[in-house]
């Protein structure tokens, strides 16, 4: 069975894990559509375990950022919205993670260190990757 992790926004972080093998399979970036695509493709074949996702509407605290960052934390959280609702329809199994409880953000060398992948990522993909890496069944 495969855990999926996304990092909603513009390029959405999209990670795979295998809780059989335990590894991970894919860590990248896709367009929000191709990642509800894939959800769906693999929820309808049955090898979907769950989806994970970061949760921006759960962030308490929002700092001194200006306009623009604000602007964009809005579009996040209207991804989120969707994110939620496309899962609830399609009745696969999710959660949502806070920014917060995910954990602070890993460079690709500590990242490679902890979790053994050694191709090229983004900050979005191990974003991703973060919420389901170590799952079980």
């Amino acid at each position: 069975m495969i855990a999926i992790g996304i990092d909603p926004g513009v390029n959405t972080g999209f990670a795979l894990w295998d809780t059989e093998k335990r590894i991970l399979t894919e860590v990248t970036s896709v367009s929000i559509l191709a990642a509800i695509r894939l959800c769906e493709q693999m929820h309808r074949f049955g090898s979907l375990h769950s989806v994970t996702f970061e949760d921006a509407r759960m962030r308490t605290w929002f700092g001194s950022k200006g306009a623009e960052a604000l602007q964009g934390a809005g579009s996040i959280k209207r991804d989120c919205s969707i994110w939620a609702e496309f899962l609830g329809e399609l009745g696969a199994p999710y959660k949502s993670i806070s920014p917060h409880g995910k954990g602070r953000k890993l460079t690709a060398p500590e990242f490679a260190r902890l979790t053994g992948w050694k191709a090229r990522t983004n900050n979005h993909g191990r974003d991703a990757a973060m919420l389901v890496f170590g799952m079980k069944e």
